[in-house]
């Protein structure tokens, strides 16, 4: 195995140049969740001439890839590998080149580097066909980060189907951690990620008057002041859980009380028990706050993605795997995280492992978070990942 594992870290080098100017060319023409339309045509020109079993279409722009081992062996194992590949709507202010051609869309999550590591991965693996006798589906998936979801609308569609996978592993880039290194989580990896809508409706008025009127401003900063007494006083204390409001639009003046209030904002947790706790709660608390100040709210919660449950097994044998091609020293233990990710939709029907691919470099000035405006990623981790991945693959073949 040794001898694959460097015939893997040559092709990957050798490699890497293309796969960058890939995630470059991704990079400067993002597009926005389900949105991806142009994003399936170039995925699809990169790969038409690996004569492989492309689908395309899945849910409009999703796109599936068959690549079958010639090894002589009677194992059919089928491995599923998954890349996101939307954007978001943010205006990008990085100064490079590759900046974003359309306006107000960006890769700051790094799907782009998801996507162009899994067409890395499809040609190591393609080169070495005839070193394993199993099935890999590769999963080009749309609208990671709109809901209800790509991932679950892939599963409605069969994309676990015909054949079945029996694992599933994806990557994330992170740049909470260098490049080089990869973070592993044992468990639940990530949050589910519920929205909450509020409309809080009173009898607006003159500001003058404050005792003729039902106010929703006050009504509404009560219920949030409520509200976080959920988390500080009746969530259990050993589970992670977060309840946090990012917009609240009240279209008064100095002196003009408003009739409505609306308020959005997102639940998350680790626990599934709690989380259906939580929602009735919040809905409970609204109402009678609401109630009590003579006015009424208007509550909707949207269900987003579960909590994202990693199978502890494969993800001890990936561990093992990684260390075999990156070294001990490179490979971390992370703790659960608050983010959402619908890649939890793939590992509630099947064995999974998601993992965290280290971006960060801190001499380059490449720090900053996802989802902002400034993220990017030191490009080296992007050899680092489509090889780990190919050799995963190929390792997590063999256990039969």
């Amino acid at each position: 195995m040794e001898k694959l594992l460097q015939k893997i870290k040559s092709l990957s080098s050798n490699f890497s140049k293309d796969i960058i100017s890939i995630r470059r060319h991704l990079h400067s023409y993002p597009e926005l969740s389900f949105q991806e339309h142009k994003t399936l045509k170039y995925i699809v020109s990169q790969l038409k001439s690996l004569n492989l079993k492309i689908k395309e279409n899945i849910v409009k722009t999703g796109i599936e890839v068959i690549l079958e081992g010639e090894k002589k062996n009677t194992n059919k194992k089928v491995i599923a590998l998954r890349a996101d590949i939307d954007a978001l709507p943010i205006v990008e202010q990085n100064n490079i080149e590759y900046k974003s051609k359309n306006n107000g869309i960006m890769h700051a999550c790094g799907h782009d580097v998801h996507t162009a590591s899994l067409i890395g991965v499809i040609k190591i693996l393609n080169e070495l066909k005839n070193e394993f006798s199993g099935i890999i589906k590769f999963i080009f998936q749309p609208g990671e980060e709109k809901l209800p979801g790509g991932a679950s609308l892939m599963i409605k569609e069969g994309i676990l189907k015909n054949p079945i996978p029996s694992v599933i592993f994806g990557q994330h880039v992170f740049p909470n951690i260098d490049v080089g290194k990869i973070g592993f989580c044992n468990k639940v990896a990530t949050a589910s990620t519920d929205e909450i809508r509020l409309k809080i409706i009173g009898k607006g008025g003159h500001a003058a008057l404050p005792n003729e009127l039902i106010d929703p401003i006050v009504i509404s900063a009560t219920i949030i002041s409520s509200l976080q007494q959920l988390i500080s006083r009746c969530k259990p204390p050993l589970i992670p859980s977060i309840l946090s409001f990012g917009k609240i639009e009240g279209l008064g003046a100095t002196n003009v009380i408003p009739n409505e209030v609306y308020i959005e904002g997102t639940f998350r947790s680790l626990d599934e028990k709690w989380r259906e706790d939580a929602l009735k709660k919040i809905k409970t608390i609204c109402d009678n706050t609401a109630k009590a100040m003579e006015g009424k709210c208007e509550v909707e919660i949207t269900r987003g993605y579960p909590p994202l449950k990693n199978d502890e097994k494969l993800v001890l044998r990936s561990k093992t795997f990684a260390e075999e091609y990156l070294g001990k020293d490179n490979i971390i233990t992370l703790e659960p995280a608050l983010f959402g990710e619908d890649f939890a939709f793939f590992a509630e029907q099947i064995p999974a492992c998601f993992y965290a691919l280290g971006t960060r470099n801190i001499k380059k000035n490449i720090d900053n978070e996802l989802h902002t405006s400034n993220f990017n990623v030191d490009e080296d981790a992007i050899k680092i990942g489509m090889g780990l991945m190919a050799w995963l693959t190929i390792k997590e073949m063999e256990n039969i």
